[in-house]
């Protein structure tokens, strides 16, 4: 298994426990460092915690004591630990670098890494894109935000393979020596703030994807995003830009009829599986990269004639008498929304609600066009009913949780409706995580008749 090699610091503390964590910690013991782990809601009878401890790595767990920065050179942050927690400021205030442990990952990886960002798609557009490396017989694995630890897969790589690796704004936020050969950002939406406060303090994170690239580097960016356009104006990187609305000779786009990367022709639009005008944005995003990745125009187009979409991303449930239902799960934002109401044109109910993160849903009322009736949970459901009264929606149904959304959603249904779980919000109110949301609503669905 791959070691990390020329790293400078020599007393670490992982901060934060969780799968990254562990996986962090487990990677930097077996490297020859001292490693010290603290985690708040651990305790001393947990499993990883006794694992850890019989590596003979020191855990402290109940609490963030100061003295747990003691001699240490530099922090592994979990990245959903904010920037203002007093264990992380404190370590700030002693000058303490603090990354994350994609820094970790990227010192291990000796061949190319691909990395995709953005407020929404990162999900479709790196399984996308691995899979048309796949395809093309190009040797890759795939790692990041989409749930595989990256320094586990990055310790078992070949020195040929690629890592495709999803990364959010926490993550990019710790970083160090990172440099993609291949950036890959998709847009840029208001979220998070709750973490990152402003607006350019996020966008700065999705920054930090490219800069650290050069111009022997790639970056693929969002043509019709302003927000985007502005970020990557002074990249030092080659850029690669991709359109749905323009003709880009230097990059991916499209007419009426067919896709295109450069001048190449790749595939006709009628064949593409995967539904919606912004999964048109991730294919052409994913294409783009897989490309300068070395795929195929013959396994890119493979992909997209059978790529039906990952699980809680408009993934397709079930169709019940003339009803089909579509789990959307991920969908923790109000773009992130907009964009799958958008992929339907027949009668939705629409299942939503969440944490509320003090955002109004205004943005989200044109798209609610086709919408007959909403079904809503959580913290943000009266935000929400204020915005369907708004737009004229008459049926407007409370309930507990998604399993009893799904059950109303189907009494109020009729033959030739779209019934889609996409709430605008995460989860974390009632579920640990949107995919805990998302398989509460695939259950429910298998068990109507």
């Amino acid at each position: 298994m791959n070691k990390l090699e020329e790293f400078p610091y020599q007393r670490i503390l992982v901060l934060g426990l969780a799968k990254s964590g562990k996986a962090a910690a487990k990677l930097l013991h077996r490297s020859d460092k001292k490693v010290r782990v603290n985690d708040y809601k651990a305790t001393p009878a947990d499993p990883d915690v006794r694992e850890l401890e019989q590596l003979g790595i020191e855990v402290v767990t109940g609490g963030h004591p100061l003295e747990v920065l003691d001699d240490i050179d530099l922090i592994v942050k979990n990245p959903g630990i904010p920037y203002h927690n007093p264990i992380v400021q404190e370590a700030e205030s002693r000058s303490i670098p603090i990354i994350t442990e994609i820094e970790l990952a990227s010192r291990l990886v000796k061949h190319d890494v691909i990395g995709i960002t953005g407020s929404n798609g990162k999900t479709t557009t790196t399984t996308l894109i691995f899979q048309m490396l796949e395809e093309s017989h190009c040797p890759a694995q795939i790692a990041g935000n989409i749930g595989n630890v990256a320094t586990e897969v990055a310790q078992s790589m070949t020195p040929n393979e690629t890592m495709v690796l999803e990364l959010s704004s926490f993550q990019l936020l710790g970083i160090e020596t990172f440099q993609p050969k291949v950036a890959v950002l998709l847009n840029i939406f208001e979220a998070h703030l709750d973490y990152h406060k402003t607006m350019d303090h996020y966008m700065g994170a999705k920054a930090n994807i490219f800069k650290n690239q050069n111009e022997a580097d790639y970056l693929v960016y969002n043509l019709e995003d302003p927000h985007v356009c502005r970020m990557v104006e002074n990249a030092a990187s080659t850029k690669v830009p991709f359109s749905t609305k323009q003709k880009v000779t230097h990059g991916a786009w499209c007419d009426e009829s067919y896709v295109y990367f450069k001048k190449e022709r790749i595939i006709a639009k009628q064949d593409i599986v995967l539904v919606g005008q912004h999964n048109l944005e991730n294919i052409l995003a994913a294409i783009s990269a897989a490309k300068l990745g070395g795929a195929t125009t013959e396994g890119i187009h493979q992909v997209l004639t059978t790529f039906s979409g990952v699980k809680h991303r408009l993934q397709f449930v079930k169709n019940i008498k003339d009803r089909s239902f579509y789990n959307d799960s991920k969908a923790t934002n109000i773009l992130a929304t907009s964009k799958a109401l958008s992929a339907f044109d027949k009668p939705t109910i629409l299942l939503a609600g969440g944490l509320d993160r003090g955002n109004d849903f205004d943005d989200l009322a044109p798209y609610l066009t086709n919408v007959k009736a909403v079904v809503l949970f959580g913290e943000t459901a009266p935000k929400l009913e204020k915005i369907a009264q708004s737009v004229g929606i008459e049926t407007i149904e409370f309930v507990d949780n998604v399993k009893h959304a799904t059950q109303k959603a189907y009494q109020l249904s009729e033959p030739n409706d779209v019934i889609l779980l996409s709430p605008a919000c995460a989860s974390w109110d009632q579920y640990k995580t949107f995919e805990e949301r998302g398989d509460m609503f695939v259950e429910a669905v298998h068990t109507l008749e």
